[in-house]
Order: C-alpha cells, then structure tokens, then sequence
C-alpha cells in the first residue's frame, strides 16, 4: 500500500480534535466548518490508510490504537514548523536568529546562570553559542569574529575595531591555604617574593609581556581558573581571585585572605564589548542590561 503524506494542515486539524475532544470545538478553536474538520480528518485517514478516531458508539471522538501512536509524531512536526515560523517572524523584526557570545573567566556564575535562563524564556527562537575566556581570549574571539558580544576584562585598552561599556566589577582578593608561610600574618614588605605565585594566563597574543598583579618571581601560569582555584586549596602558592569564587572557602577556613603590604588584590573591571562594524540586535542589547543589572545585585 502506498501512503500518502499529510498536510501540515491535516495535522493541526488531528491535534486540535483530540485536544477539544470533538469536532465542534475544533471547529470553533480553528474558525472552520465542522465539515471542514471531519472532511480533513476523512483526508488524512484515507492517506495514511488507518482509523484516528472511533465514531461509533460514542458522541465523542476516541483515538483509536493508530491513532495514539501518531499523535507525538503530529505533535513535534507542527511543533517544528511552529518554531520555524517563530523564527522567520523574529528575522523580519529585526531579531537576531543567534548570537555568540564571550565570557570573562571572572564572571559570577550565578550572574550567567540567572540572565541565561531569563534570556531563554525572553528569546526562545534566538541560538546562544557560549564560550568562557580569560583575559586577552576574550577580546581575541571577537577580533576574530568568532563571537558577537563579550563581557571581558581590563586586559586591552581603547582598541579601535571595538566598543566598550562598563557593565560592573568583581572583588580579586589575594588568598592562600591556611599552612601557607603567608596566612601567619604580619608579612614584611617583600616576603612574598620568596613564595610561588599562581597567576592566570590565556591563550591570546594581548597579553604577551603583561603582568597583573605579579609580585614575585616565582610563578606557575595557568589557564584555568579552576585549576588555580583548587592548587590554593592545597597549599601550593598564593594569589589573587574572585571573592564569589573563594567565598564559601573562607567562611570554611579552607583559604584565608591574605593582608599583604602590596595590597594586590583589585577591582577587576567587567565591560561589554563589541565591534564598531556590526550592529547590536534587540536580543545582544538585552544581555547587555540584564548582566549588568544582575551584576549589580551581586554580594561584593
């Protein structure tokens, strides 16, 4: 037996009987006839050669066995084509169909859980491709055009091809384990040149030759935050981090924030940015705000 192929519109039809439960509400819910509906419903039958509904016996409308197992597929076919007909809607209003975005290793993660999870609910047709940088990597995937919008650091001033906006800060405070040499207090000016220093490196050419907040000679770079996050833990060296990343860390005496004469720890300034040549669409001005908003409710 040869099948035919239902229409989209038989489909919706099929759907909005079993939901009603009759023909006369899918009639009403669609704006047809009710023989509009049964001739579409006798349509889709004929061409898939089964029975969807049993008629007799009942005034309303039961799927049959056939009818049940054909339901989900109707189901995410219309669901399909109702997201591609969102998205082209959102394309002719000017909505950004994806957007690539770029965080800072220093972000809060709380703050990207929250605007994510809102952006999603707000944008539910707009693809979000995100990465997780540190420090010069940020300003380099949009130079490269590899993402649209970053939230990045101060590792690069005023560059030419780019915008800036400061959108907030993060508190880096200088911690180390509790056994380490400099947890004991009353450090002299100098002593922390005698001790290994973990400092965050990156993959990017900006910061070649650039330090930030390097104090002593001895020092491992690493390119994750996290790996430097758990090597503090374990007594091996000091240095400077997010104080939303250690906090629960020094409630629990794991680390312990350093009082150093150098005072390194800083502000750590957080900006939007993005290349003059492109034009933000209303779903990237949306992440703008809302990270900032967010940011700004953050503990410090």
């Amino acid at each position: 037996m040869r099948l035919g192929e239902p229409s989209l519109d038989q489909l919706r039809i099929f759907l909005a009987v079993e939901e009603e439960g009759s023909f006369g509400g899918a009639a009403k819910r669609m704006g047809r006839a009710v023989s509009a509906i049964s001739y579409g419903i006798a349509q889709m039958e004929a061409q898939l050669g089964v029975s969807l509904f049993e008629r007799e016996g009942s005034r309303k409308p039961v799927l049959t066995d056939a009818g049940r197992g054909l339901l989900a597929e109707a189901r995410a076919v219309t669901d399909r084509s109702d997201a591609l007909l969102a998205k082209t809607r959102s394309l002719h209003q000017g909505l950004e169909s994806d957007i690539s975005l770029v965080l800072d290793v220093m972000m809060p993660g709380n703050v990207t859980a929250q605007v994510l999870g809102e952006f999603r609910m707000m944008f539910p047709t707009v693809s979000l491709n995100l990465f997780v940088e540190g420090l010069g990597a940020v300003v380099a995937c949009l130079l490269e055009n590899n993402a649209q919008l970053a939230i990045g650091g101060p590792v690069i001033g005023d560059h030419e091809e780019l915008e800036r906006q400061k959108i907030g800060e993060v508190d880096l405070i200088p911690v180390a384990a509790p056994q380490h040499p400099l947890a004991a207090g009353n450090v002299p000016p100098g002593e922390t040149r005698k001790h290994l220093q973990l400092v965050l490196s990156d993959r990017s050419s900006f910061t070649d030759g650039v330090e930030f907040s390097v104090l002593s000679p001895l020092t491992w770079k690493l390119g994750d935050l996290g790996a430097k996050h758990s090597l503090l833990k374990q007594g091996i060296g000091w240095g400077n981090m997010p104080r939303h990343m250690v906090r629960d860390d020094l409630m629990s005496g794991v680390l312990i924030e350093l009082d150093l004469p150098e005072k390194p720890g800083a502000q750590y300034p957080l900006n939007a940015l993005w290349r003059r040549d492109a034009a933000l669409g209303p779903a990237t001005s949306w992440l703008i705000d809302a990270i900032r908003d967010k940011l700004a409710e953050c503990p410090d």
